[in-house]
C-alpha cells in the first residue's frame, strides 16, 4: 500500500512540472483605468469589472494574469458558504512559484468588501500575488481587519454579471482544501481531483470590451 501512495505522489510530481515559461516583463503591465473580462466556470458564466483607482498594483497584476492566461483550467478550491469563493493557484506548479516570487505592494483600502466584490487574498505584509476572492456576502469585517500590520482587504473588481453561478460553486467542502495549499500548489489538479472531486473550476478567464 505504501508503495502505491509512493507512485502516486512521483506521478503527481512529474505532471507539477513546468508547462508554461513565466516572463517577468509580464509583471511590468499596466492595466487601463477599467477593464472588463469574463470567467468561464465548470458551473457557468460570470463577469467582472476591474477598477484601477481602487488599488492600482493590485488591479495592474489582475490585468497581467488575466492576460496572460493564469486563470485557466484551475480550481475554485475554498468556497464558504455566506463568505467566500477563492482561486488562484495554477495547475502548473512553476507559475505558482514565479508569481509569488512577484508579490503586489500594500494598498489602503479605498473600495470595501461588498457582495460581488473581488479582493486579492493575502497572509501579511507584500503577500498578494495570484490568489482572489469574491465576496458572497457584505464582508465589512474585512474592510478594517488587522493582519501583521496590514489593515483590509482592498477591492479591485466587481461581478457585473452571472453572480447566480458564483453562489452556486460547490461548497461542501468549505475551508477545509485551503488548508492544503501547499499540496495544490505543487501537486495541483491531479491532488484535487483524488481528495475534493466535486469542486467546480475555472476552465479559463479572458479580457472583454
Amino acid at each position: 500500500m505504501q508503495m502505491k501512495y509512493n507512485v502516486w505522489f512521483i506521478i503527481l510530481l512529474i505532471w507539477g512540472c513546468s508547462q508554461t515559461t513565466f516572463k517577468s516583463s509580464w509583471t511590468e503591465k499596466k492595466a487601463p483605468k477599467t477593464f472588463k473580462a469574463r470567467f468561464e466556470t465548470t458551473y457557468g458564466d460570470f463577469e467582472i469589472e476591474a477598477v484601477r483607482a481602487w488599488s492600482p498594483a493590485a488591479v495592474d497584476r489582475l490585468y497581467q494574469l488575466i492576460k496572460n492566461e493564469f486563470y485557466s483550467d484551475m480550481a475554485i478550491f475554498r468556497v464558504v458558504p455566506g463568505f467566500v469563493a477563492q482561486f488562484g493557484i495554477s495547475n502548473d506548479s512553476s507559475l505558482n512559484v514565479a508569481w509569488n516570487s512577484h508579490p503586489v505592494i500594500d494598498e489602503p483600502l479605498v473600495e470595501g468588501n461588498k457582495k460581488g466584490n473581488v479582493a486579492f487574498a493575502r497572509g501579511g505584509p507584500g503577500t498578494r500575488t495570484s490568489q482572489i476572492f469574491i465576496n458572497l456576502e457584505d464582508n465589512h469585517r474585512l474592510d478594517t481587519i488587522d493582519y501583521k500590520g496590514v489593515v483590509g482587504f482592498p477591492a479591485i473588481a466587481k461581478v457585473t454579471s452571472g453572480m447566480n453561478v458564483v453562489l452556486s460553486f460547490f461548497d461542501e467542502y468549505g475551508n477545509e482544501p485551503s488548508g492544503k495549499q501547499d499540496s495544490i500548489s505543487q501537486f495541483g489538479n491531479e491532488f484535487l481531483q483524488f481528495r475534493y472531486p466535486e469542486l467546480d473550476y475555472i476552465e479559463r478567464a479572458y479580457l472583454i470590451d
